[in-house]
């Protein structure tokens, strides 16, 4: 499948984690051409280091675009489990791709990532710097290909690298990880991640520096104040995000300040140099969730985390969260994005034992 030195599930629209075809089709979504991939069974790995279970399952609908009935899913996912034959190390990717060639994009990158990962001789000794290393030289790979043209394609990339009790958050884009946390009688979202737009002050700042003008498209279309270099907030900002623009063009017109691929966009400042979190484990961290945007568009990530605190069974809070994230596109848009979602619980193992 793509991914080295582990037991490997790399999905899109025709691939699954065991080689099989082991799909099926959910019935949320009515009136519309269904394309969903899911995973029928849970699927669980050790991490004997710490003595706890990973139960896992994932979900992929591709988007409803009606002008483009045809669309494929841009969507890719990878996990690969045991990085390198280590039974303590797991890597869980969503990839979301953009442009002519972003499904072509996303492909390439969730194989080629978790490759340099597994082949990196320092991945445990620096997990961070195996991390840096392999997104910008699946950059470059992307780059020097000549069977994809990614200078207006590429892909976003947020990554879960779970290495004992360790989690690390590697991010390029505005997909999103979080953290099911128990505070009391509560369930917390925590951020893995921190979306990299020009909302953030410091991302806008960086790529100005770089030359890029940053506007709403209705900004470069004159119907608004392109002075104006504020734009309120990301859960409030509609469907006119800030873009980033060339200074003499109308193009790339990215709504994410970092990615991989998008050779034209790095002129301006788009770069894959990923921001990476570390987390230590605890009791109470119950487990996460990791998604492209589709998912958190229009769904804070504290709703979500409550979705899924909400369902005993996953693969029920995967569907129960890509249907409400649809019918929310539906509502607020004339489209849908492509959706995808993997759902991590983490579980004591003697518990694990004792229900099995």
């Amino acid at each position: 499948m793509g991914c080295v030195h582990g037991k490997s599930c790399c999905g899109d629209s025709s691939s699954s984690d065991d080689g099989s075809r082991d799909y099926r089709e959910l019935g949320f979504i009515h009136g519309h051409r269904k394309n969903v991939l899911a995973q029928r069974s849970l699927k669980h790995v050790p991490v004997p280091s710490h003595n706890f279970i990973l139960e896992y399952t994932f979900l992929s609908q591709r988007g409803y675009y009606p002008d483009s009935p045809d669309k494929e899913n841009q969507d890719s996912f990878c996990i690969t489990t045991q990085l390198q034959g280590n039974p303590n190390v797991h890597f869980f990717g969503v990839y979301d791709g953009h442009g002519q060639f972003g499904s072509q994009c996303s492909n390439f990158v969730k194989h080629r990532l978790v490759e340099k990962l597994s082949n990196d001789p320092a991945l445990l000794e620096d997990p961070v710097q195996a991390y840096n290393s392999a997104f910008l030289a699946t950059n470059q790979e992307l780059r020097s290909t000549s069977e994809i043209d990614d200078s207006m394609s590429g892909t976003t990339a947020i990554t879960v690298l779970v290495i004992g009790d360790t989690l690390y958050v590697a991010n390029v884009g505005d997909s999103r990880a979080v953290l099911a946390v128990r505070d009391g009688n509560h369930i917390v979202a925590e951020d893995l991640s921190s979306d990299q737009t020009p909302f953030r002050r410091d991302e806008y700042e960086r790529v100005k520096l770089c030359g890029a003008r940053v506007l709403s498209v209705d900004q470069v279309e004159g119907l608004k104040d392109p002075d104006i270099q504020h734009w309120g907030d990301e859960e409030s900002r509609g469907g006119d995000p800030p873009r980033l623009w060339v200074p003499n063009g109308m193009y790339p017109g990215t709504a994410f300040t970092r990615s991989i691929g998008d050779s034209l966009a790095e002129t301006i400042g788009v770069i894959a140099i990923p921001e990476v979190k570390t987390v230590q484990l605890t009791p109470n961290h119950l487990f996460f969730v990791v998604a492209s945007d589709g998912i958190f568009e229009f769904l804070t990530s504290q709703t979500v985390v409550d979705m899924a605190a909400s369902y005993m069974d996953p693969r029920d809070a995967c569907s129960a969260i890509a249907e409400k994230s649809y019918k929310l596109w539906l509502e607020l848009e004339n489209r849908t994005d492509d959706i995808t979602i993997i759902i991590v619980q983490i579980k004591v193992r003697y518990i694990w034992s004792w229900i099995r």
